[in-house]
């Protein structure tokens, strides 16, 4: 990219301390923003501005975009990138777990979004907000249900308040990514599926692209739908997978 494409923007990322919103923050502050991270743990000098932020809680989350909003002056990007990936059937999730999920994936994100908007109507200014949310959300695998419960809710918040604010010319789209390479898959490979150190390499060799999905890439294209290059798409659900989604062979 060149450079420019957020050049004076202010932009936070939920979850922006590690795997996928990380690397949106590192490309977003190549590409001249002002980026705020929030997470659990502070990021080692990743060049942006650290707040402490546990998304399941709806006034932390409040919170950051608020210190956002103290330290520059406004919000113009944010992107729901946290999330929690953690394993549970229709069967055996319980009501715990399930609502673990729709706290991380579903409730705060929205709370998120509800702040950062009520900043860019209070200047009447534009503004853009990308969600991440999986290709899972389609329907997703039997152990996912209750990610595929919140993500999908999600994907569905993601239209509604996309044509809510579309006439504040406030742009929100999502990104269904697929399987990818992180630091927190990794996790969960070996916690939940008994992973060795090459499940990467055969993981890729089963895969249409002989790879899985990388986050460098993926960074690329938010910041892409973050900027004025992405015109005037809002609303869209955007998948980032090697798989065709309703096709059979």
């Amino acid at each position: 990219m060149d450079g420019h494409l957020l050049r004076d923007k202010v932009v936070l990322v939920s979850g922006g301390t590690r795997g996928i919103g990380a690397g949106i923050a590192a490309a977003a502050l190549r590409e001249g923003a002002s980026v705020v991270v929030s997470g659990r743990r502070a990021p080692a000098g990743s060049g942006a501005y650290f707040v402490r932020c546990d998304v399941s809680d709806v006034e932390s989350g409040r919170a950051a975009v608020a210190a956002t909003v103290d330290r520059h002056g406004r919000i113009d990007c944010l992107v729901n990138a946290a999330g929690l990936t953690t394993r549970g059937t229709l069967l055996d999730t319980t009501p715990e777990l399930f609502d673990e999920h729709v706290a991380v994936n579903l409730r705060g994100p929205f709370f998120l979004m509800q702040a950062a908007v009520q900043d860019m109507l209070r200047r009447g200014a534009p503004g853009t907000i990308v969600n991440i949310i999986s290709s899972s959300e389609l329907g997703g695998q039997p152990y996912l249900a209750p990610y595929v419960a919140a993500k999908a809710g999600l994907a569905g918040l993601t239209r509604n308040a996309a044509h809510a604010h579309r006439f504040d010319r406030i742009r929100i789209n999502g990104l269904d990514i697929g399987w990818t390479d992180t630091e927190g898959e990794d996790q969960i490979q070996r916690r939940f599926h008994n992973a060795d150190d090459d499940w990467r390499e055969r993981a890729a060799e089963k895969l249409p692209m002989g790879k899985l999905a990388q986050v460098d890439e993926i960074a690329d294209f938010v910041v892409f739908l973050l900027s004025p290059r992405s015109g005037v798409v809002t609303g869209s659900i955007l998948d980032w997978d090697q798989q065709v989604f309703g096709a059979t062979d």
